[in-house]
């Protein structure tokens, strides 16, 4: 993940997994850092995949009735 300015957030967490957390020594701000990225991605993901599906519908009818472009020169 490229570094970028910080900027402080208030969150509202679980008071059992913060305790957790905070006895297990865990930079609370780096892995709410890292869950909320992760959820960017997987959301990007989903929203392209709905944005295309469309798309990727008819492409994948073109394969079902026409096969794979060049599959003849396929080697595996």
């Amino acid at each position: 993940m490229p570094t970028s300015a910080r900027k402080a957030a208030n969150l509202s967490l679980d008071s059992t997994l913060l305790a957790q957390a905070r006895e297990l020594d865990i930079n609370l701000s780096r892995a709410a850092e890292d869950g909320i990225a992760k959820a960017v991605k997987a959301e990007r993901e989903r929203r392209w995949l709905e944005e295309n599906a469309e798309a990727i519908r008819v492409y994948n009818e073109y394969i079902e009735k026409n096969g794979l472009p060049l599959d003849e020169y396929r080697t595996f």
